[in-house]
């Protein structure tokens, strides 16, 4: 198990120092789906959250359920999320974004041809790269956590 906190980097990023060159660019990916996507805040969070469902990863539910908050996400709703159901999201963007996660994050892992025109004429084809880079990302970190034994914050 890694140590996180004072003794050393929290979260995944303990890991990451075995492998200095993966872990930046590991890194530079997080920082450009977290400060340089076109992907509201709200969609962003409801996306991670998806995923560490998924995933079942306690460290990435347990800090993203407080940035969700920030980002305006419900109790209900990240209760839901924190389920596996379905939120019952009102804006057509975030409801668009929690089927495209939910599709992502289920076995066969995939869009069919309705899902992806759907998330195309909704999202836009920027968002959909973002969006599928955040699911590949989030679940690459939770395997991290996962398999270094990262314990939640």
């Amino acid at each position: 198990m890694l140590s996180s906190g004072a003794a050393g980097l929290a979260g995944p990023f303990n890991a990451m120092l075995y492998a200095p060159p993966v872990g930046h660019a590991l890194q530079g990916l997080g920082v450009a789906i977290r400060f340089r996507t076109q992907l509201a805040p709200r969609i962003r969070e409801l996306a991670i959250l998806v995923v560490a469902q998924a995933w079942d990863s306690a460290y990435e539910r347990e800090s993203h359920e407080l940035i969700g908050r920030d980002a305006g996400l419900t109790e209900p709703e990240l209760e839901a999320l924190r389920a596996g159901t379905d939120p019952g999201f009102t804006v057509k963007e975030e409801q668009v974004a929690y089927s495209v996660v939910r599709a992502l994050t289920s076995p066969g892992a995939d869009l069919d041809d309705e899902q992806y025109d759907t998330a195309v004429n909704v999202l836009g084809q920027q968002a959909l790269v973002e969006l599928t880079s955040l699911v590949g990302y989030y679940a690459t970190l939770a395997l991290q956590l996962r398999v270094f034994r990262v314990p939640a914050p």
